[in-house]
């Protein structure tokens, strides 16, 4: 699929922003299964780019002058194809890394006890998938009962979330059971649900030794496809955040985001 991506992101403050820094990975990378036509992102001052741990492209910028509003933009096209297996870069994070828990993925005996008889044996798609199915079963997708700070534990509790919880869940049951995995920033396309264009997703590793990495979509129980544009890769949420920042001042603060995906063309994704 040929598709367009804008992505927009604005802050209003009930009074003046005295300092801030913002830490950006809004820039997908060149990978399997897409292919970056153009990107362009648009801050309020020029930003440093950098690679983090992960090989994410981060764009950060300081604030030291006053300011009440701020606005983020990324915009581009990118030609996707159906993809769902990963080879990590000789110099990649280790995958026996990403069997660490975080706070947002520690999972509770409560919860290992509740999805004991689906926990993976072997890391294979199969496996994983099973288990993908019965989170998907178990956290109702309901928007607007979580936020970026809650836990897998919390997300258990109540039995509903979003994407990034499904996929917390997800990275902490596979964690407990020996299965390196990532969690995974990106938009989805779907008209008919314009609610998960911004989307999370994880990886985990099939093949420790070589890094190649399965990716798994666990809202859909589905590997990933076309549909999926990868922006990140982290620990979890906040390694992998699209945005993230401190800031001194403001007060109060008022966030508006928007996304829109528009196919341009049924075209398959170039390979030249």
């Amino acid at each position: 699929m040929h598709l367009k991506i804008r992505h927009r992101t604005e802050y209003r403050y009930e009074t003046p922003v005295r300092y801030s820094i913002q830490e950006l990975r809004l820039t997908p990378p060149q990978t399997a299964g897409q292919k970056i036509e153009r990107w362009k992102l648009g801050t309020p001052i020029k930003a440093s780019n950098s690679l983090d741990a992960f090989g994410n492209l981060c764009n950060i910028f300081v604030q030291e002058s006053p300011y009440t509003s701020m606005m983020i933009e990324a915009e581009g096209e990118i030609y996707t194809q159906d993809a769902y297996e990963f080879i990590d870069a000789p110099k990649a994070v280790s995958p026996f890394y990403l069997l660490q828990q975080t706070h947002l993925t520690e999972p509770t005996p409560e919860m290992l006890s509740f999805f004991e008889k689906h926990l993976p044996k072997k890391n294979t798609t199969e496996a994983v998938l099973k288990l993908a199915s019965a989170v998907q079963d178990t956290i109702a997708y309901r928007p607007g009962e979580t936020n970026f700070a809650t836990t897998a534990a919390q997300s258990f509790a109540l039995k509903s979330g979003v994407c990034q919880d499904h996929a917390h869940v997800m990275l902490g049951l596979c964690r407990a059971s020996g299965i390196p995995a990532r969690y995974v920033s990106g938009y989805f396309f779907a008209e008919e649900s314009p609610n998960l264009a911004s989307h999370a997703w994880i990886d985990f590793c099939s093949d420790i030794e070589h890094g190649i990495w399965q990716s798994v979509d666990i809202t859909h129980a589905c590997l990933v496809d076309a549909r999926h544009i990868r922006l990140a890769i982290g620990r979890d949420y906040y390694s992998a955040a699209p945005v993230k920042g401190v800031r001194s001042g403001g007060g109060g603060e008022e966030l508006s985001a928007s996304i829109s995906i528009q196919q341009i063309t049924y075209e398959p994704l170039s390979l030249s």
